[in-house]
């Protein structure tokens, strides 16, 4: 005798798993992991830190030089 089959579950499972494929696919091709997205952050604070170091400030007025 043939196994029963609810055709509602059935079509609900398949879609879950085209949807899963889905997302692996768009994890692999779009995705990093959280180590890396660490990484990157320190990086590019560093990075700026860096720049900042070497900004000139220009909201100083600069000495005058009256020797009066």
């Amino acid at each position: 005798m043939a196994e029963i089959v609810n055709l509602r579950q059935a079509r609900k499972r398949r879609d879950r798993q085209i949807r899963e494929a889905e997302a692996d696919a768009n994890r692999a091709r779009h995705g990093q992991s959280k180590p890396e997205k660490t990484r990157r952050a320190n990086e590019q604070a560093t990075a700026e830190a860096h720049l900042d170091g070497h900004r000139l400030d220009r909201t100083k007025t600069p000495p005058s030089d009256s020797s009066s």
